[in-house]
C-alpha cells in the first residue's frame, strides 16, 4: 500500500511540474503564455503537418500553389525546395481554379458572410469581429477581387477536407506563418 501511495505522489508531482511549466510557456506566434490562452490560439494539430520539400515545377519562388485535389498548399522556396502545407478546400460545388494574387492582408479580420453564403444559412450573423472565434481564424488573404480567402480556422479537424464555400482553411499556426512570408501582390495558382 505505501508503495501505491509513494508511486500515486511521484505521478501527481510530475503532472503538477509539467502543469506549472506550460503556465510559464510562450507561444512564439501570439506571444502570450500558452495557459491564458483560448484553446483556439493554442498551437493546433493539423491532420497535415507542414513540411519543407523538394520541388521542381514550373512556378518560380514566392509563389503559391493550391492544390485543390490534394488538398495542398505549396509555398516555392529558392533552391528548389517548397513548404507544403494542410488545407481544407471548397465542397463539391464550390471548388474552382485559376491564377489571383493577394490583394490584402488582415490579421484577426472580421466577417461579413457573402450574400450567396446568407441566402444559402440565413441563421448566420451579418457580421463577426475578429478574435478567436470568428470562422476567419487568426489571419486572412484576400485572393483577387474574387470573394474567396485564404483564412484560419478554428476546426483543424477540416483540414484536408473538402467543406468550404470555396475559400482556403489552415489551422491558425500555419496561416501565421504563411502570412508572414508571402506579401501583397504574390501569385496564387489554383489547381483542380
Amino acid at each position: 500500500m505505501r508503495r501505491l501511495l509513494v508511486a500515486i505522489a511521484g505521478f501527481c508531482a510530475v503532472v503538477g511540474a509539467a502543469a506549472n511549466a506550460n503556465a510559464y510557456e510562450i507561444d512564439p506566434l501570439t506571444r502570450q503564455p500558452l495557459s491564458a490562452q483560448p484553446d483556439s490560439l493554442r498551437p493546433q494539430a493539423s491532420p497535415v503537418p507542414r513540411e519543407t520539400i523538394t520541388y521542381n515545377g514550373p512556378y518560380g519562388p514566392g509563389t503559391v500553389i493550391i492544390s485543390t485535389g490534394e488538398r495542398r498548399l505549396y509555398l516555392v522556396q529558392p533552391g528548389g525546395k517548397a513548404i507544403r502545407y494542410g488545407i481544407g478546400v471548397g465542397r463539391p460545388g464550390f471548388t474552382w481554379g485559376g491564377t489571383q494574387s493577394i490583394t490584402m492582408k488582415r490579421e484577426w479580420p472580421d466577417w461579413r458572410p457573402p450574400a450567396q453564403m446568407l441566402r444559402r444559412r440565413p441563421d448566420l450573423p451579418r457580421y463577426m469581429p475578429g478574435g478567436p472565434d470568428n470562422p476567419l481564424g487568426a489571419r486572412a488573404m484576400y485572393l483577387g477581387s474574387t470573394l474567396y480567402r485564404i483564412h484560419g480556422s478554428n476546426e483543424p479537424e477540416t483540414i484536408g477536407q473538402a467543406v468550404s464555400s470555396g475559400c482556403i482553411r489552415m489551422v491558425n499556426e500555419d496561416v501565421i506563418d504563411l502570412y508572414e512570408r508571402v506579401k501583397v501582390g504574390t501569385r496564387v495558382v489554383v489547381l483542380r
